[in-house]
């Protein structure tokens, strides 16, 4: 076993678990107290400008920059209390981590000492660098200037003894440089068209607000394993190692008994993500060896996308306290399952009301039923923008596999409810008056209470309702969950505000509300049936029968990502006002270049690892056993008593060959695809030639796993990557 490997295994065993310290037995006594949330607000805010302050959070009106000035000074108050000296925005760019610069509080004066400041323009606004972030030709490197804005929304929080404002971030001439603004403009565009659409049924909704709650699957492996193996370190994912005899065929890890290490673990991460407010629910171990799961309760979608992507970033940290490493890769490890996170999204009132929770009478039932197929049809319009909005180079490993669901976009919706959308679409009766209890249409006693949890769930589904809301199964796991709700709720904005066209229209020749609204939910069912199904998404039968409904299956990002710049795409961003023409190019062009730049970063991984380890490895092991058949022939043994060992020779030369070879031709392939300039044309062109020397490479390598000796071996392997605990 090589030393480095060696020690790294050694110093797994002799791991000790470190103690957790909780604030409080009760969660209750601790949760939040590293937030400026509203019940801080009110202590250190005068009442006038908490109720002002309270008010614009609510209606989305700008601040006033002299309440600006009593926020800033509050938040200041309340952050030295707590001994924090410096204060960041908090936002996040298109680079998928969040970003921030920390400026101090200090200040000296005029006369030379310090004073402590924080003003108003300072918490509304700040100038990071826009040009060094993914902008996608929006700004050259010589326009730096782009500005953070404050988003009093999502409250501000202490993290590592700093004080965090969450922020937009634009460029000079307003273009969106990141995931959060797109974001607010589409939960304003979703909360606009449900709210009008809401009036139907229920004068007294003002406001719909998108809910979510992201399930957050993860991998841990020991930080000296981690860092004996470069490609973990560098790619996030093991770019070889052969199967471990034991992998997930038991089932025996899917919710077993916690490992003590993990355990304390995941208390200390969530005492830290309790105190910033993060409303962690569940823990649970997940299906593959050292996978496991983290689940909030539900929250309004801004603050839950903010709190995913805190609780990543915390995750990593304090992981590094329990000498761990968090693994977000959606495919970390091949022949086993991948890790995604969840989207449950649903849309809830002002007065309380989940609009994609059915009702017990009628009235109730076709005011779920209008959202509900409002969105089966805005996924159905829209399957390939839905599919890019999760298209990454990571996520291409995960989907269509191990309980991932397949790139081709469809919807369970479970028995039950395909049986009430398939009565509404057959019955051809005409419409008798409604009231709250008799016949909505000849032909349909009622529509029938819709009770929830009244089916099974389908895990090959990647959009499926469950109960009283959608699942977005397809987001990967060290995705920006923004990316694909701002999409979502662009949609679903959009189709409404078409949906209320259609409806108004027949009102005003003469159909009653009632029959106006289920002849266009009709219609939108008969529409959108294709995009429905409650099968195998896995099996072949399946992908021919998505072929001949017409439903797409791109199966790479480079062509997935083709919808966000279609005429399609730009009239529902133009419609919306979710983003311009300039924006959604701008992020095309990013998207594509971290692909290839992703795809680039492995294949020199894959071509330093070869020539610099696994070749010198397998040589070195070829030598003993040379020696090994010299040794035998000193002393007078034929060939019949070496014959394993020239078989294992020839193997070895052979896998040794063909890594060469094959390493050689994929350098060539990445200095041809270095050369196109079109950022298309360069990702498809790693991912068709660069990307295809991958798995052939590594399947050679791994059988050179299995031949060298265990002792000359130098990278850890996958038994030990996925059971040292």
């Amino acid at each position: 076993m090589s030393i480095f490997r060696f020690k790294a295994l050694e110093t797994v065993l002799t791991r000790t678990i470190p103690e957790v310290k909780r604030p409080s037995s009760k969660i209750s006594d601790y949760f939040g107290a590293n937030v400026f949330d509203k019940y801080k607000m009110q202590e250190y805010l005068p009442k006038d400008t908490y109720k002002t302050l309270l008010n614009s959070i609510e209606s989305g009106t700008p601040i006033e920059r002299e309440i600006a000035e009593h926020v800033s000074s509050a938040m200041k108050a309340w952050a030295m209390s707590k001994g924090v000296t410096h204060y960041t925005h908090w936002f996040q760019p298109l680079t998928g981590t969040t970003a921030e610069k920390h400026d101090s509080f200090f200040e000296p004066d005029s006369d030379g000492r310090a004073i402590e400041k924080f003003a108003g323009s300072a918490l509304v606004q700040q100038e990071p660098d826009a040009s060094s972030f993914p902008n996608g030709g929006i700004r050259s490197t010589f326009e730096a200037r782009g500005y953070t804005a404050w988003d009093p929304s999502s409250p501000a929080f202490i993290f590592n003894k700093t004080l965090c404002i969450p922020t937009v971030f634009v460029s000079y001439t307003g273009e969106a440089l990141d995931y959060k603004a797109p974001l607010l403009k589409a939960i304003a565009a979703v909360d606009k068209a449900a709210t009008e659409v809401c009036q139907y049924f229920d004068k007294s909704v003002e406001k719909v607000t998108a809910s979510l709650g992201i399930e957050q699957e993860y991998f841990l492996v020991d930080l000296a394993l981690f860092n004996a193996r470069p490609d973990l370190a560098i790619t996030g994912r093991a770019l070889f190692g052969h199967a471990s005899a034991k992998g997930q065929q038991l089932e025996d890890h899917y919710f077993g008994s916690i490992p003590e290490r993990v355990y304390a673990y995941m208390q200390d991460f969530e005492t830290e993500a309790l105190l910033l407010g993060i409303p962690l629910k569940t823990r649970h171990n997940e299906v593959a060896p050292s996978q496991f799961e983290c689940a909030p309760i539900y929250e309004e979608i801004n603050l839950a996308i903010d709190h995913n992507q805190l609780l990543m970033d915390l995750m990593d940290k304090v992981a590094k306290r329990h000498n761990f490493k968090v693994l977000l890769h959606e495919k970390p490890y091949a022949g086993i399952n991948g890790s995604g996170k969840h989207n449950n999204w649903s849309l809830i009132t002002n007065t309380g009301k989940n609009l994609l929770s059915p009702g017990k009478t009628p009235k109730n039932n076709l005011m779920f039923l209008t959202f509900f197929v409002n969105t089966i049809k805005a996924v159905h319009e829209h399957a390939d923008l839905l599919r890019a909005s999760i298209a990454s180079v990571s996520n291409d490993h995960r989907l269509g596999a191990n309980e991932a669901p397949p790139a081709i976009i469809s919807i369970f919706l479970g028995a039950q409810l395909n049986d009430v959308l398939d009565e509404i679409e057959s019955s051809r009766a005409i419409f008798k008056k409604v009231k709250e209890d008799p016949n909505l249409w000849f032909g349909i006693p009622k529509i029938p209470q819709i009770l929830l949890d009244n089916t099974d769930r389908n895990r090959t589904s990647p959009f499926a309702f469950t109960g009283n809301k959608f699942e977005l199964r397809a987001v990967g796991s060290s995705a920006n969950s923004a990316n694909p709700m701002t999409i979502l709720n662009t949609i679903v904005a959009d189709q409404l505000t078409k949906f209320k066209v259609e409806v108004d229209k027949l009102i005003k020749k003469g159909d009653k509300k009632d029959v106006a609204i289920l002849t266009v939910i009709k219609k939108y069912i008969k529409e959108s049936k294709d995009i429905r199904f409650e099968g195998n998404g896995y099996s072949d039968e399946w992908a021919a029968e998505a072929e001949k409904r017409g439903l797409s299956n791109i199966k790479t990002t480079p062509k997935a990502l083709d919808a966000l710049v279609s005429e399609k795409t730009e009239k529902v961003f133009e419609d919306t006002g979710v983003f311009s023409k300039r924006e959604s190019h701008a992020r095309h062009e990013i998207l594509l270049e971290d692909y290839f730049k992703k795809l680039q970063i492995e294949a020199r991984v894959i071509g330093d690892l070869v020539t610099n380890v696994v070749i010198p490895a397998a040589i070195k092991y070829q030598t003993e056993v040379i020696e090994n058949i010299k040794g035998l022939k000193e002393i007078g043994y034929g060939p019949e008593f070496y014959q394993a060992q020239t078989y294992i020779i020839e193997e070895l030369s052979a896998h040794l060959n063909f890594i060469k070879t094959n390493v050689q031709d994929m350098v060539e392939a990445r200095k041809v695809a270095n050369k196109i300039e079109d950022a298309r044309e360069k990702a498809i062109a790693y991912d068709e030639t660069v990307k295809s020397f991958f798995e052939p490479i590594r399947y050679h390598v791994d059988k050179l796993e299995l031949l060298v000796d265990d002792n000359i071996w130098p990278l850890p392997k996958f038994r030990e990557l996925l059971f040292a605990k």
